[in-house]
């Protein structure tokens, strides 16, 4: 089994190969830009602590969070970055306008 990385800056050499290798380009702000990527940051946040924390596996996370996404975070939770509504809600909004 293989251990999972240790938390590492985000530019170590070691965690951009990891990424590189599972075909995921990472998101980093401009230099001096720290708000570039906040609000994914804050859903990143908002999912382990409200989900992912509680999965004994691999398969029981991707299971928790699919069900966590598609049932709760884009159709129940509200969201204070677009007026506190879900962001079906919000999408359904934009595309009426």
């Amino acid at each position: 089994m293989r251990r999972p990385l240790e938390p590492k800056t985000y530019t170590c050499e070691d965690y951009q190969r990891y990424l590189t290798s599972r075909g995921i380009t990472c998101s980093m702000s401009r230099r001096a830009d720290c708000y570039d990527c906040a609000v994914m940051e804050s859903f990143v946040a908002t999912v382990k602590k409200e989900e992912a924390e509680r999965c004994p596996s691999d398969s029981d996370a991707k299971m928790a969070l699919f069900d966590y996404l598609e049932v709760f975070y884009n159709h129940r939770r509200r969201h204070s970055t677009i007026g506190q509504i879900s962001p079906a809600a919000f999408e359904r909004r934009t595309a009426a306008a």
